[in-house]
């Protein structure tokens, strides 16, 4: 069901995921008209530029919704700025550069009486309801994780992604959305190993054990550095028959055989979900693989690895 009327909706961050993503999805949906845009870089052809919120909501006050796009550090201050004025948000991920911050500002939505939206686009990738069902009836003896993939590809010369508590996270909370949305029972973090290269702030790869609150077995995998073909596969072991998930969650297979799940988009359908929460009135903040990224810093064993270079 689509709203009344398209929310007049601004975007704030013009990367390469807000031109790669959002734009064309924006413009694709019934429910949002892209009008505004709060950059320091070239505005969307056709749609007015201002530095900062504060001045795009003295030139235009009558936009009524903000998707924020920047990277995380320093996203508290925009937010707030954006609820002063009314604004319902919706953010990319990952939410923050803290949790405290990510959990004041989902504080600050409340008490402003706005909708605020902490996306996950890897959850809505086609086949993580599918096997999240599949999932519900078994019993789960044991899961892996591999989300590997090569940061010059994905994140060529962009400096935020070696800032402290980032780096192969950026993709990893990826994964780590996945599977806190298919696996029924909450993670518990055992162990980790975090391998930071030696002139650079963050992990570029990491290890993590986890077991869940039946006892299962969860390994994940992350690599920052990996070249030629790109990995993004999770699969769980059950009573009755094996899970594979691949290509970031768009393709799934029960025992080697494909499962049909459709291919729509991750950001349409996080377009559908905005418009279903302003419709509803209702926010949807869950931080969970948030935290699981803020308890490997806290426990995981820091390795030295040789340099970094693109």
């Amino acid at each position: 069901m689509t709203l009344a009327s398209p929310t007049r909706i601004a975007l704030a961050g013009i990367g390469k995921i807000a031109r790669d993503q959002h734009i064309p999805h924006i413009a694709a949906s019934p429910d949002f008209e892209l009008v505004a845009a709060v950059t320091g870089h070239a505005a969307p052809d056709g749609v007015p530029g201002f530095k900062t919120i504060d001045e795009m909501m003295a030139a235009m006050p009558d936009v009524q919704a903000i998707s924020i796009c920047t990277p995380p550090r320093g996203r508290l201050s925009l937010i707030q700025q954006a609820l002063d004025h009314g604004l319902d948000v919706m953010i990319e991920k990952p939410p923050a550069a803290t949790l405290s911050e990510a959990q004041a500002f989902a504080r600050a939505a409340e008490q402003a009486g706005k909708v605020l939206f902490a996306t996950w686009h890897s959850r809505e990738a086609a086949a993580v309801e599918p096997a999240r069902q599949w999932l519900a009836t078994r019993n789960i003896r044991r899961v892996a994780v591999n989300w590997k993939e090569d940061v010059r590809v994905w994140h060529p010369g962009q400096a935020w992604i070696w800032e402290p508590g980032i780096g192969v996270f950026d993709p990893g909370i990826n994964a780590l959305s996945v599977i806190t949305r298919i696996l029924p029972c909450p993670l518990l973090l055992g162990a980790a190993e975090l391998r930071f290269p030696s002139n650079r702030d963050a992990p570029i790869a990491a290890d993590l054990d986890f077991t869940d609150t039946a006892g299962v077995p969860v390994r994940v995998e992350f690599d920052f550095d990996q070249t030629g073909p790109q990995t993004w596969d999770v699969d769980v072991e059950t009573d009755d028959g094996h899970l594979k998930l691949s290509m970031g969650a768009s393709q799934m297979a029960v025992d080697g055989t494909p499962v049909d799940v459709g291919d729509e988009p991750e950001y349409a359908r996080l377009y559908r979900r905005f418009a279903e929460c302003l419709r509803d009135r209702v926010s949807d903040v869950d931080l969970s693989p948030f935290v699981h990224v803020n308890d490997a810093f806290l426990l995981g064993r820091r390795v030295t690895v040789g340099e970094f270079s693109e």
